[in-house]
């Protein structure tokens, strides 16, 4: 049983029920109430002013939050765990994420581009099928098309939280935090004029 932290975006509100709900002795403490409109900054800093009065034995949960840059930011914060509907929604709005930022396959660029997804990735979608084949069942309106991106997309949240875990074991966190962010927010494969 987890303890939801509520109090939108005022952090006099936040503290005062963190506190409250950390006199409970409870399974683990979740965050809700973000990612509702706020912006990223005004979550981060809610974040940075709730965790350090959670339990820091216990589980830190993030509720309906995350970009891979959010969840990113959020560990660097003391979260623990997440759960987000980016994932699959995406996927099935043909939005593949990558090491290099977020594609959209529904773009004609995609027509006749025989690469994977993403070179090296090992979900079932990049093993077997061409981003020319996913663009192709989308303008189809096949129902795979949705499915092979949420495949993909699932795959590289598991790999992420992987590499968080394993930089975290490294003592790399902050290097890593740095260059992965890069990657995701300064390369991006997908931008406004992919549109």
């Amino acid at each position: 049983m987890f303890g939801i932290n509520q109090g939108a975006v005022f952090a006099d509100i936040r503290i005062r029920h963190a506190k409250e709900i950390s006199e409970l002795s409870l399974d683990g403490y979740a965050i809700g109430g973000l990612a509702v409109g706020e912006t990223h900054e005004e979550m981060y800093a809610i974040l940075d002013e709730t965790v350090p009065y959670l339990p820091e034995e216990k589980p830190t949960y993030l509720m309906g939050v995350g970009t891979p840059v959010n969840i990113i930011e959020a560990v660097d914060r003391g979260v623990d765990l997440f759960d987000c509907v980016y994932p699959s929604r995406n996927g099935r709005h043909g939005h593949a994420y990558t090491a290099y930022g977020r594609m959209n396959l529904l773009n004609k660029r995609y027509e006749k581009d025989s690469r994977p997804l993403e070179e090296g990735c090992g979900c079932p979608a990049c093993r077997r099928y061409s981003r020319a084949y996913i663009h192709h069942l989308f303008k189809a309106k096949e129902m795979l098309g949705m499915r092979l991106l949420v495949l993909h997309n699932l795959y590289f949240y598991n790999h992420l939280m992987q590499e968080i875990r394993d930089a975290i074991e490294a003592g790399q966190f902050s290097t890593w935090k740095r260059n992965k962010i890069l990657a995701l927010s300064g390369n991006l494969v997908y931008s406004k004029r992919d549109e």
